[in-house]
């Protein structure tokens, strides 16, 4: 990593995202192998997520709780492929308060098994249902191949656990918080993912049906944003949730649960950035504007002056704004650099030419129409017109990442298409839906059946692999992952 910059996209897109995080300022490394510290302007993206999904789930009706991060061993046991899914990631605590523990617990990897407990305590009648929690925690995952929000030995999200009395019902929940995360994607972060079901194979441990959201990264490869389970009554079962039905017997629930983490973080970043920096859809940008005054002694009160009144005028009118003006060691042209690289959508600039003429300089993070570079913008205008500027940004970012996503996406029917295409986008292929040619496909391309398109079309045909019958009426997405 030079201190100008970043290792280029084309040279090494591993190498260019480990740098970037740091150079951004969004990330730092924790002081335990695989942890990490997020920093203020990291943060404050997580928040902006955070608010606007949290939104969603209260407007739907879910409340909002908190449960232990030490889970008693015995609670993953109850729940048998649960625990099998779980046990090579699980951090285990055997000693506390200087003597050994009767009973092991575990740091929350995630709440199904605790939540579970409870819920068998607070449900009794059908009348109790559905029941609608939700969770904003962090959870321990140990990780052996730890990337900075993307694969972290612990990280931020939230949980959904809902409690329903059928199938029906549950599996509307579970479709329900598929949507939410597709929305959050597409509406706040710009990328348009590809929502679907997983395989067997790539289902949730201890789930009846996995869906996920799907993001294509700028490298080509696939990033799972978002998952929502249907459980079935398997952790019913284990933990007895059931209630009394209007006939008066005992039935069992149905429940699901769904997460986002703040690994939706890296997608941002991967979904948008470039060779020189982060790339920030204005709706999580924590500076949507960044406003930095030009000049030196007295000119430089008179144009920071007039920055801090213009930045005073666009706080009024809703937009997030920085005034860069306690940095005078710095030249404009190192600020330029560095908000470029931390992604800001837009920079104003403001010398005392501007200031003369009565206008500033908008520069955009990237330019949304080919040829277009910096340009004028009257000062009384301004603030009128800027939130128009950046919803065009917002739009722009989302139809340049379909656009990437389209062109990388092809349909194959052989083997050897099949293998050129994941090694740089992804595959539309039939499978055979057998867990042993999965594992072929990703040992000999690293690519993995992300989803099940809900939106492809039916069809049928053979296995790009074993040439067998497709197992499941349409088309696979496969593609490399995270």
């Amino acid at each position: 990593m030079s201190r100008e910059g970043v290792t280029p996209q084309s040279e090494d897109f591993s190498a260019w995202y480990n740098e970037l995080v740091l150079r951004a300022q969004l990330v730092d490394r924790g002081p335990v192998r695989g942890t990490m510290v997020i920093r203020p302007y990291g943060y404050r993206i997580w928040e902006l997520i955070q608010s606007d999904l949290d939104g969603r789930i209260k407007e739907a009706g879910h409340e909002n709780a908190c449960f232990p991060m030490f889970i008693p061993e015995s609670y993953l046991k109850r729940e048998a492929e649960h625990v099998e899914g779980f046990s090579p990631e699980l951090a285990v605590v055997t000693v506390a308060g200087g003597k050994e523990l009767e009973e092991p617990l575990i740091v929350r990897p995630t709440s199904e098994t605790v939540i579970g407990e409870y819920m068998a305590k607070w449900i009794d009648s059908h009348r109790d249902l559905p029941l609608l929690l939700n969770q904003w925690a962090n959870v321990v995952r140990w990780e052996m191949r730890p990337r900075m929000f993307l694969r972290t030995t612990e990280f931020l999200w939230q949980e959904g656990h809902t409690a329903h009395a059928d199938e029906e019902d549950a599996m509307r929940e579970t479709m329900w918080a598929l949507d939410a995360y597709a929305g959050v994607a597409r509406d706040l972060a710009a990328i348009p993912v590809v929502a679907g079901e997983k395989t067997p194979g790539e289902r949730f441990a201890g789930a009846v049906r996995t869906y996920t959201i799907e993001g294509m990264m700028r490298d080509g490869r696939a990033l799972q944003s978002g998952t929502s389970h249907y459980l079935g009554t398997n952790f019913a079962k284990a933990f007895e949730i059931q209630y009394q039905d209007e006939a008066g017997q005992l039935t069992l629930t149905h429940t699901t649960s769904w997460g986002m983490s703040t690994r939706m973080i890296g997608g941002v970043v991967m979904t948008h950035g470039d060779d020189k920096g982060l790339v920030l859809p204005p709706r999580l940008a924590p500076y949507q504007v960044v406003i930095v005054p030009i000049g030196r002694g007295e000119v430089a009160e008179r144009t920071g002056a007039a920055a801090r009144e213009l930045g005073a005028e666009l706080k009024r009118a809703g937009i997030r704004v920085h005034v860069d003006d306690n940095r005078p060691q710095l030249s404009p042209g190192f600020k330029f650099n560095d908000w470029e690289m931390r992604g800001v959508p837009v920079r104003l600039e403001l010398g005392p030419r501007d200031l003369e003429g009565g206008v500033v300089t908008l520069a955009r993070r990237l330019p949304t129409v080919e040829g277009q570079g910096k340009e004028p913008l009257r000062l009384d205008e301004a603030a009128a017109l800027l939130p128009g500027i950046l919803e065009e940004f917002q739009e722009f970012l989302l139809r340049r990442a379909e656009t990437f996503r389209d062109e990388h996406i092809a349909t194959v029917d052989s083997w050897d298409a099949f293998a050129e295409q994941v090694s740089g986008g992804w595959a539309r292929a039939f499978h055979c839906g057998r867990s042993e040619c999965e594992d072929e496909i990703k040992a000999d391309t690293a690519a993995t059946p992300r989803c099940i398109p809900l939106e492809a079309p039916e069809e049928s045909g053979e296995c790009v692999r074993c040439d067998r019958p497709s197992a499941y009426g349409k088309r696979l997405l496969f593609g490399k992952s995270y």
